[in-house]
């Protein structure tokens, strides 16, 4: 298994965990370590996506409601829900990733760990999210600014 895909999943486990237990996240991080191994740039990798999902979940938060029509975060499953905020993390604040490795990801990672409709789910809501990010980018034009890159 990649190294990165590996640390995806292991970030969504411990997200889940936050999500559940709202604990600090090295704390959680910590707890992982304690019962599971794996490779240094997995782990490496997974801690950076966990801290940095948990440190913007707000914001990464509110822009999922924003394009989750007829969908409150409360009521999607903490799966899906932690799958959606990780892709959302590596969307804004992934350095190197491309988006559509993000996007493609997350709905792997549903598809492997969610419902059966997890996948379709992950998929409606990320490219809806996407696509208000391009277009937000297009109206303020490049301005100097970095922005997400179409996939």
């Amino acid at each position: 298994m990649r190294l990165r895909r590996k640390a995806r999943e292991i970030a969504l486990q411990v997200l889940y965990q936050l999500d559940v237990l709202r604990i600090d996240p090295r704390e959680a991080i910590g707890l992982f370590w304690d019962h599971f191994n794996a490779p240094a740039e997995a782990r490496e990798f997974a801690s950076e996506l966990v801290e940095g999902t948990w440190a913007h979940r707000e914001a990464i938060d509110r822009m999922i409601s924003t394009c989750s029509e007829n969908w409150s975060l409360e009521r999607m499953a903490r799966v899906d829900r932690n799958i959606l905020r990780l892709a959302v993390y590596e969307l804004l604040y992934g350095r190197g990733i491309p988006p559509k490795v993000a996007l493609n990801e997350a709905i792997d990672l549903g598809k492997e760990f969610g419902s059966e409709n997890s996948g379709s789910f992950i998929n409606g809501i990320l490219d809806a999210l996407y696509s208000k990010l391009l277009k937000d980018h297009a109206d303020q034009g490049d301005n100097g600014k970095s922005g997400p890159a179409p996939a």
